[in-house]
């Protein structure tokens, strides 16, 4: 996860339902990220982490945001589905704003990621400071 944004990207236009499907590729990525968080969360024992009330309560907020983040990718993917591939958009503006250098390469260099930010196969404890 790197954070240095590209100030001077060159202008290029997309077609709107390509750029459209790289941000549900993002959604769902966001999805599995959050998604992976609870069952180390179920896995806490004892009470000094949270009584039941709150943990159930932390619990259904985390499946709550997984559902409404995927919810999300499949409500642009099928409205993308509709948008004729002759609409085109320039995201340079948009981009410029992604803070995430990954996350800003993968919505702009206009080909879809395979695969999650943090692969399960990559080692613990590594890490890129921010």
């Amino acid at each position: 996860m790197q954070t240095e944004t590209k100030s001077h990207m060159p202008h290029v236009d997309e077609a709107l339902p390509e750029v459209m499907m790289r941000v549900v590729s993002e959604l769902y990525d966001v999805a599995y990220l959050i998604e992976r968080i609870e069952p180390m969360l179920n896995d806490i024992d004892g009470d000094a982490m949270l009584d039941s009330a709150d943990r159930m309560k932390l619990l259904q907020g985390i499946d709550l945001a997984v559902q409404k983040t995927r919810g999300l990718a499949e409500f642009i993917d099928t409205v993308t589905a509709a948008i004729p591939l002759s609409w085109m958009v320039d995201v340079t503006t948009a981009l410029n704003l992604v803070k995430l250098a990954d996350m800003q390469k993968s919505l702009g260099n206009g080909m879809l990621r395979h695969g999650h930010s943090q692969p399960l196969t990559e080692a613990a404890g590594d890490f890129e400071a921010f």
